[in-house]
């Protein structure tokens, strides 16, 4: 099993982030609604958004964001 962020996706590949370091896996395994930012689960040449660690993610990110602009 392998867990990572999609980075992007590139005609028939999508480009995850494991650990830091990019991967390249076939973008059928993906869901049709996976974007960019998700947080996903791989296994079994099947892949998997993992939602409540995506929300998780991009609060921290805006929470963040906010930070950085309020000063």
């Amino acid at each position: 099993m392998i867990k990572g962020i999609i980075d992007r996706f590139e005609e028939d590949i999508a480009v995850v982030e494991v650990n830091g370091e990019p991967q390249d896996f076939k973008k059928s395994i993906f869901p049709e609604n996976a974007k960019p930012g998700d947080f996903v689960e791989i296994k079994d040449e099947q892949a998997t958004i993992l939602k409540d660690e995506t929300e998780k993610r991009r609060k921290e990110i805006e929470k963040l964001m906010e930070e950085l602009w309020e000063d």
